[in-house]
């Protein structure tokens, strides 16, 4: 099929902000939505599958919408990944009418699933009490956790926030590392408090500290604790042991969630350990009241080569896998 239209009204400067600097932005739709794609001034022609080429032109207009003011390159990319994912900006648009909770209250006023795992993820985050993300990095799983947990102190549903991730050392020594162990071990922590920083402000997130609504700590500090109407999330499950999954998953207690997420790909573990994620994956698979969102590299939402990547290493993984 191919589409002839012209996007109105015809603005010089909202064209060169779509179309990118020699039509970069243009390549890369093309890229990502198998289409070929010109442009002559500002009528665009696009050849293609039908479903595509439909895709192609919603999102140019939408581009063109957005493009009153400057495009950063994340805008472009996120809007890459709807156009790929239909159904999760059909599954966003829907997302008030259908279940009031998924409109999440953060400082971030876009918040939304971008896309279709995202949106199933955000919605088994609200009906169940604990809940795997399992995936590659750029999926959203600690972002849309993180989330989940300042719109539910937002709302009161919970009186804190407590935020954990194992200490383990990705081929540096933590001994190396000045101060103290909680100095030493702040800098594991610190992707947590970049979420916080940009959900809730840097302001709003010294405060809530300060009245200890909020708690960031590593997770061996979790032991001997009964953890009662909070928001407990587990980032970087993929490096705990069994032992000490089940001992921070036995720490939840009345009006309490929980959120477990990590990515069996980045196992930092020594040698011939097991991970305490993958073990959880095959313990608690029935487990009435637990939910698992497996995510791909289809979910990630960071630059278009994060994708690439993990596809690759995803393919020698199944290659290695055949040869043994």
């Amino acid at each position: 099929m191919i589409l002839r239209f012209v996007l109105e009204p015809v603005d010089n400067t909202r064209l060169a902000r779509v179309c990118g600097s020699l039509d970069i932005h243009l390549r890369e739709i093309e890229a990502a939505l198998s289409v070929k794609l010109s442009r002559r001034d500002a009528e665009f022609r696009v050849d293609g599958p039908k479903a595509a080429v439909d895709r192609t032109k919603a999102l140019l207009e939408t581009l063109y919408e957005r493009a009153r003011r400057p495009l950063p390159a994340e805008t472009m990319q996120l809007a890459l990944v709807e156009a790929k994912t239909p159904e999760a900006s059909e599954a966003a648009e829907a997302r008030p009418g259908d279940d009031g909770g998924l409109v999440l209250r953060t400082r971030r006023t876009d918040l939304a699933a971008r896309t279709p795992r995202q949106h199933q993820y955000l919605q088994q985050i609200l009906s169940h009490d604990i809940t795997f993300g399992l995936g590659p990095a750029g999926t959203g799983k600690t972002f849309l956790a993180v989330a989940c947990a300042v719109d539910a102190l937002e709302r009161s549903a919970v009186q804190r926030i407590i935020l954990t991730r194992p200490a383990v050392e990705a081929g540096e020594r933590l001994g190396f590392l000045p101060g103290d162990l909680t100095q030493k071990v702040d800098p594991y922590l610190r992707p947590l408090y970049d979420a916080l920083y940009e959900l809730l402000g840097v302001d709003r997130v010294t405060k809530a500290f300060e009245k200890a609504q909020l708690e960031v700590a590593p997770l061996a500090f979790m032991r001997g604790r009964t953890l009662n109407h909070a928001f407990v999330i587990l980032d970087e499950a993929q490096n705990t042991t069994p032992e000490q999954m089940k001992m921070f998953l036995t720490r939840i207690g009345f009006g309490s969630k929980c959120v477990v997420t990590g990515d069996t790909s980045q196992i930092d573990l020594p040698r011939g350990t097991q991970s305490g994620l993958i073990d959880a994956e095959h313990v608690l698979a029935n487990v009435k009241g637990i939910a698992m969102t497996r995510f791909t590299s289809a979910d990630v939402v960071r630059h278009p080569l994060v994708a690439r990547i993990v596809e690759a290493y995803e393919a020698r993984a199944l290659r290695e896998a055949r040869e043994q």
